[in-house]
C-alpha cells in the first residue's frame, strides 16, 4: 500500500570538505568531548555527548538552549573507520521517531576528506527538513573549525 506524500518519509542530504584526514574527521565524530564541541547547532549554547562507539552502542547527545535542553539519543549500527558510520538518530525534532543517518567520509588527498550526510526516514514537514538541513549544515560548519584548528595546534 502507498502512503499518501505527505506521510512519506524524507531525506536530507548534506555535504561539507574538511581541511582533515578521513581518520581526524571520522574520529571527531565518536570522541565525547570532540562530538560535544562541534554538534552545537543554532541556538545551542553548550553540549554534553556520551558515546559507546561500537556497532550496538548507544550515544546521547545533550543540546542546551537558554530555556530547555534536547535529548538525541541512537544506536551505531556501522562503523567502518575511517569510510562510514551509520547511526539511529531519536530527538524531539523528529518527533521521538527513530531516523536513520549514514555519513561517508571521502579522501580528497591526505589532507582533505568530503563528508556526506544522508539521514532519513525523517517526518514529512518542511519544518523538519529545514531545521535538519540546516542544524547539520551549521554543525558541519563547527567540525571543520574544529579540524582546522586541531591542525594548527
Amino acid at each position: 500500500m502507498n502512503m499518501p506524500d505527505h506521510e512519506q518519509p524524507a531525506v536530507v542530504h548534506v555535504r561539507r570538505e574538511i581541511a582533515a584526514s578521513a581518520d581526524e574527521v571520522f574520529d571527531a565524530w565518536l570522541d565525547p568531548e570532540s562530538l560535544a564541541d562541534w554538534m552545537r547547532p543554532g541556538q545551542i549554547l553548550r553540549t554534553s555527548a556520551k558515546v559507546d562507539a561500537r556497532v550496538g552502542g548507544r550515544y546521547e547527545v545533550l543540546m542546551h538552549r537558554q530555556d530547555d535542553s534536547l535529548l538525541h539519543t541512537g544506536t551505531y549500527r556501522v562503523i567502518d573507520r575511517p569510510r562510514r558510520l551509520q547511526f539511529t538518530w531519536i530527538s524531539p525534532a523528529t518527533e521521538q521517531r527513530e531516523t536513520l543517518v549514514t555519513v561517508e567520509f571521502l579522501a580528497r588527498g591526505d589532507e582533505r576528506t568530503e563528508v556526506r550526510l544522508t539521514h532519513e526516514q525523517l517526518p514529512q514537514t518542511e519544518e523538519t527538513l529545514a531545521s535538519h538541513t540546516q542544524g547539520w549544515t551549521m554543525a558541519f560548519e563547527r567540525l571543520h573549525g574544529r579540524c582546522t584548528a586541531a591542525r594548527s595546534r
